[in-house]
């Protein structure tokens, strides 16, 4: 039962965001908006009506209506719009940090160029008081030659993305698929990070980390079902960008209650809890906060260890790390002393 005080704790401490879909932060009231200033026509006559077609039965019947939303995506300030959008939100939610996955094959395979995805998302963040950097994803339902290619159109950006990572279709599509562009982006010193462990089973999770040397892992909540894997994460210390709204939404699990996150922090692993793509799962980055602790046994000193995974887990510099961390540990001390 999520109290009033742990709200309120939950609400305002510091927190990083390291799983967060810019596309799937799209609201369907801004979708509609970027329609009618485009032209687009939406399949939908309103936004009630988009809003309940959100009712996805597995993370392809999401990717069918968020392929779809993105259409409406076509100009730089639309981008920006949707990126300062989602910073507002982030900025409410006490975010002092955020690491935002995009996906440009979604939008240069219907004619939007490179330039014009990645320059408006990253004039919004350099427009934001929440510190912000891009991590560019590959569709993992496409050909690996496509992501080569769409590297190859990114490197003139390279000073406005710090990392790469794999999402879309994970059923059928294991990383193993995407050796060769994950082994060049490292080589260009890129961080890198999967989506593995969600739909897919322990073992993407396993080549995600031993073929394609990713430092995250994305989601992973079926690491659970390995033993040996399980131990190897604890051991190596490697974070888990988890999604408790999402894995409900698209079920993974059938309800909150049901959620492996309490027995993955038991296990020693670095959770962190993420929004996903919030405008489809039904909330931002505290409402994860609230439903996970309403739902498990969770308090105080595991609301303080995910605030503090979340920025160690990000790709920041030590200093910048260390600054944060230890706003986290200033905003406990006050927290359990007004307790006290």
């Amino acid at each position: 039962m999520l109290t009033e005080q742990m709200r309120n704790i939950l609400q305002q401490m510091p927190k990083a965001e390291l799983h967060i879909h810019i596309e799937g932060s799209l609201e369907p009231e801004l979708i509609f908006a970027l329609a009618q200033r485009n032209g687009v026509s939406l399949a939908y006559a309103s936004v009630d009506e988009l809003r309940k077609a959100y009712d996805f039965t597995d993370l392809q019947s999401f990717l069918d209506i968020y392929y779809a939303g993105a259409s409406v995506l076509l100009k730089e300030q639309d981008f920006y719009d949707m990126t300062a959008a989602y910073l507002a939100r982030a900025q409410a939610d006490n975010v002092r940090h955020a690491e935002i996955f995009f996906d440009p094959q979604t939008h240069t395979a219907r004619g939007v160029p490179f330039e014009t995805v990645i320059n408006g998302i990253w004039r919004a963040c350099q427009d934001s008081p929440v510190s912000a950097t891009l991590i560019m994803c590959f569709l993992r339902h496409l050909p690996e030659d496509e992501a080569l290619a769409t590297l190859d159109e990114a490197l003139p950006f390279r000073d406005k993305f710090i990392g790469v990572g794999l999402d879309s279709s994970e059923r059928g599509h294991p990383p193993e698929k995407f050796c060769r562009v994950f082994e060049r982006c490292r080589q260009l010193g890129l961080h890198l990070v999967a989506h593995a462990g969600e739909e897919g089973p322990p073992a993407y999770i396993e080549t995600a980390l031993d073929l394609l040397n990713v430092e995250r892992i994305d989601h992973g909540v079926r690491c659970l079902e390995d033993a040996d894997l399980t131990a190897r994460l604890a051991r190596e210390q490697v974070a888990l960008t988890v999604c408790p709204l999402s894995n409900i939404k698209l079920r993974v699990f059938d309800k909150m209650d049901d959620h492996n996150l309490m027995r993955l922090l038991d296990a020693g692993l670095v959770v962190t809890i993420n929004s996903d793509d919030p405008a489809y799962f039904g909330g931002y980055i505290n409402e994860n906060f609230f439903s996970t602790f309403d739902s498990l046994p969770l308090g105080v000193e595991h609301a303080r260890t995910l605030a503090r995974n979340s920025f160690s887990a990000a790709f920041l510099e030590g200093e910048a790390k260390r600054g944060y961390l230890n706003e986290v540990d200033r905003f406990f001390q006050q927290a359990t002393a007004t307790k006290d």
